[in-house]
């Protein structure tokens, strides 16, 4: 028994495994590959979940967003109301246009580019967040369609709740059974008609 021993100490001693280290040589260790794949996974969906985190904002934050939300119905409300000004006192219209009349072009052409930094900047901070929250909901799509399946699964008239398999003999009792007419369905639609 001793060179059988020596042999087999040579092979796996050590711990070391020679058949298994020199199959890998050949061909990917399958079990060490599907942790290798795992632990991708694992890194890419804590990435995405890091990356679009809700963030909780506090009271400040939510107060100036609501600051934000006030010019564009300010300015849309003041160009209707400057309409309705024009009908009921054309004469108060009139004064105050004089004045607007008086505004040297330079400082339009600033408020142009103030107004259309404000809302550029806004439309692009919306935009971020809707892909956002896009991105959010597309990552819950695995379980959302998980979750479908299992229910249609428990659906009473769904195909495949009694799935037979392999079995064809059960298969073939299966269709024929949906392929007679019920026997209390016939009687009563023979009553009906008087046969």
């Amino acid at each position: 028994m001793g060179l059988i021993q020596t042999f087999l100490s040579l092979v796996f001693g050590g711990g070391r495994n020679a058949v298994v280290e020199t199959a890998e040589a050949f061909r990917v260790n399958a079990e060490k590959s599907d942790e290798r794949a795992a632990e991708l996974q694992g890194a890419a969906l804590a990435q995405l979940a890091a990356e679009f985190k809700a963030e909780r904002k506090g009271w400040y934050d939510r107060f100036i967003d609501g600051l934000n939300r006030v010019p564009r119905p300010a300015m849309a409300l003041g160009t209707l109301g400057l309409f309705v000004a024009a009908m009921v006192d054309p004469i108060w219209f009139s004064e105050r246009m004089q004045g607007i009349a008086l505004v040297p072009e330079p400082l339009w052409w600033l408020l142009g580019a103030i107004v259309s930094f404000y809302f550029g900047a806004r439309h692009q901070a919306k935009g971020q967040e809707f892909h956002r929250s896009i991105a959010a909901t597309m990552a819950r799509t695995p379980q959302v369609v998980g979750n479908l399946k299992s229910l249609r699964a428990l659906e009473a008239g769904s195909a495949g709740v009694a799935d037979t398999g392999h079995d064809a003999g059960l298969s073939l009792q299966v269709q024929q059974a949906d392929s007679e007419p019920n026997a209390a369905l016939r009687e009563w639609q023979d009553a009906s008609h008087g046969r």
